[in-house]
């Protein structure tokens, strides 16, 4: 079992939006993305995973996705996207 946390970021496949989140376990959060268990990704279906960073403790997770979330320019999240 993963012990490590991560941020991610997802793009839809439908309308090119980028959602942020955090999560321990991915694979299961980017399954309840994808199934419409969310309610703030549901009209996104289906979802990619475009990037994901890697955390020892939650703290450190909650805090970077904080971070990215106060970004509004899409360049600047493409940019980290592309490397």
């Amino acid at each position: 079992m993963d012990l490590d946390y991560k941020v991610y970021i997802l793009k839809s496949l439908k309308n090119g939006h980028y959602y942020i989140g955090q999560t321990e376990n991915l694979a299961k959060r980017l399954k309840e993305h994808n199934s419409g268990k969310s309610k703030s990704t549901k009209s996104g279906i289906p979802w990619a995973l475009a990037h994901k960073e890697i955390y020892e403790t939650r703290s450190e997770s909650i805090r970077r996705e904080r971070q990215l979330k106060k970004i509004k320019k899409r360049y600047i999240i493409e940019r980290l996207i592309a490397g």
